[in-house]
């Protein structure tokens, strides 16, 4: 099978790039992790008018049908460019919504899903399922986000406010415990079986983040290399860093055809046993790749690669909780070798 993408989405990444690349992403980076959400909001308005919230909401609630192909597409490029803020909670809440209003209650669908799709809302969710970092009671950016649901146990919650912040490896990751109670939105076996397709989109989309960044950190690393003199040499052509540029290709590389095999099972409408191995599979290699290349980077830059001035910084510090978000290594590769059991 070739995944080749097709013309119209290396039009539609081509098209996220150009958005991105005028958007200064950086300084609306910094912003975020501050006390300045103004630049993300307006970022999450132009990503929003780009379609990218569309493509995990049904047409039928204001989107374009989900299509996590396209999706992964569009999330290699935001983590390519840093992009702040809960988009993969955001897609996952939409993802869950859509599945509850398939399987049994369509209210929860109706009330919030046209905000979504549009970006005049955004949201966040705390999944209760699974085990390890995947049940982890914190909720992304709960502060910034205009919707906060929670799952519990077989409850589907808005909660009402949240917790203390707190900052995670990555400034502009902003976590915080949803408030207890809430309104319950929806409950029963639907809405475990919703939020476990909702894990599987959010691994999905992190996956691809996650070789975003690893490709942007490989890019500029690479050019760094290329510039950088010793002895009157760019560092560049010297053996050793040579190869540990080129492992790191390798890295990206065999992460790729696992992310975008994983969004055809999910396009395809494979059953859970058939997807969750791919997810697993592709969710540590590109974790894993971004990570390696966060490395790579930090050890090629030397001292520098240190300083919080350096743009490269803002991709250092996502690598490592992206591998780690909606599943870690430990969990997927555990989950891998079930899928062959």
């Amino acid at each position: 099978m070739a995944f080749l993408p097709t013309a119209e989405q290396r039009a539609f990444a081509r098209s996220l790039d150009a958005l991105l690349s005028a958007s200064d992403t950086p300084t609306t980076a910094r912003a975020w992790a501050g006390d300045d959400s103004g630049p993300g909001r307006a970022l999450w308005e132009r990503l929003a008018e780009a379609g990218v919230f569309a493509l995990a909401v049904p047409e039928a609630h204001g989107g374009v049908g989900l299509l996590p192909v396209e999706l992964a597409h569009a999330f290699v490029e935001l983590g390519r460019h840093a992009v702040p803020g809960p988009v993969v909670e955001t897609v996952a809440a939409a993802v869950l919504l859509a599945d509850l209003a398939r399987l049994e209650d369509s209210t929860p669908a109706k009330r919030f899903l046209p905000a979504l799709a549009s970006g005049a809302s955004t949201a966040t969710l705390a999944s209760g399922l699974g085990r390890g970092r995947a049940a982890s009671p914190y909720a992304l950016d709960a502060d910034r986000a205009d919707l906060v649901f929670a799952v519990r146990g077989e409850g589907l919650w808005l909660a009402g406010g949240h917790g203390p912040v707190r900052v995670s490896a990555d400034p502009a990751r902003r976590l915080a415990r949803p408030a207890p109670g809430g309104e319950l939105l929806a409950s029963g076996s639907s809405v475990v079986a919703a939020a476990g397709r909702a894990r599987r989109w959010a691994m999905l989309a992190t996956a691809a983040q996650s070789l975003g960044v690893g490709r942007a950190l490989l890019d500029r690393t690479v050019a760094y290399a290329k510039q950088r003199t010793q002895f009157g040499t760019p560092i560049g052509a010297f053996q050793a860093v040579k190869h540990r540029l080129a492992d790191t290709l390798l890295g990206l590389e065999f992460a790729r055809p696992l992310l975008y095999g994983a969004a055809v099972g999910l396009a395809d409408g494979n059953s859970a046993d058939d997807t969750d191995g791919d997810l697993a599979a592709a969710k540590v290699a590109a974790g894993e790749a971004g990570y390696a290349a966060a490395r790579t980077a930090l050890q090629v830059h030397g001292a520098v690669g240190y300083t919080e001035e350096l743009d490269l910084a803002l991709w250092l510090r996502k690598a490592r909780p992206l591998r780690d978000a909606w599943g870690d290594p430990a969990r997927c590769r555990a989950q891998v070798l079930a899928s062959y059991a």
